[in-house]
């Protein structure tokens, strides 16, 4: 069986995030810069190998302050550690449009396995006859598993910035 190979549309794909911040609303974010790419064996993608980086520097929450304390030492230390990675270790098919995605994610240095609840939205062929693929994928990570450690306590509790960081993925791929 041959393989197929997909490649990012970027202009139809996001890689989102969002945090709590002190701890009663969110703030989200994203990265501007990033590529992927799927090699599949079949139409189902089962067992596909999918990769992911993102330049850390394209991070945009819509706050230059907050971007620019987010690219610094106190979170992903932008200089040091410029890019995001994600490299698949498995992709299962749980439910007719359901997967998981495990993978391993290297980021701030530290690569751990993360689990990714991923929908997959089909294909389609779009007006001028490329065939495309969509996935959304959704997932929670906690950056101080990365050594994304920086906080702030609150006078009345807690913290300024939750640990948990909850990961929304829309992605969109054209077929090579």
């Amino acid at each position: 069986m041959s393989t197929t190979k997909w490649v990012i549309d970027p202009t139809h794909s996001e890689i989102g995030f969002k945090v709590k911040h002190m701890m009663f609303t969110n703030v989200s974010g994203k990265f501007l810069k990033f590529d992927a790419s799927i090699e599949s064996e079949n139409n189902d993608f089962e067992n596909a190998k999918i990769e992911f980086t993102g330049a850390i520097d394209s991070i945009t929450t819509g706050n230059a302050d907050r971007d620019t304390h987010l690219l610094s030492p106190d979170f992903f230390d932008a200089a040091q550690f410029p890019e995001i990675k994600f490299k698949a270790t498995s992709f299962t098919k749980i439910n007719e449009g359901e997967y998981e995605l495990v993978g391993d994610l290297t980021l701030h240095g530290v690569t751990k396995s993360v689990k990714l609840a991923t929908e997959y939205g089909g294909l389609m062929k779009d007006p001028w006859g490329n065939t495309k693929m969509a996935l959304s994928l959704e997932g929670k990570i906690n950056r101080k598993d990365w050594g994304l450690n920086w906080n702030s306590a609150l006078e009345t509790g807690g913290v300024l910035v939750s640990e948990e960081v909850r990961l929304n993925i829309e992605l969109q791929f054209i077929k090579q």
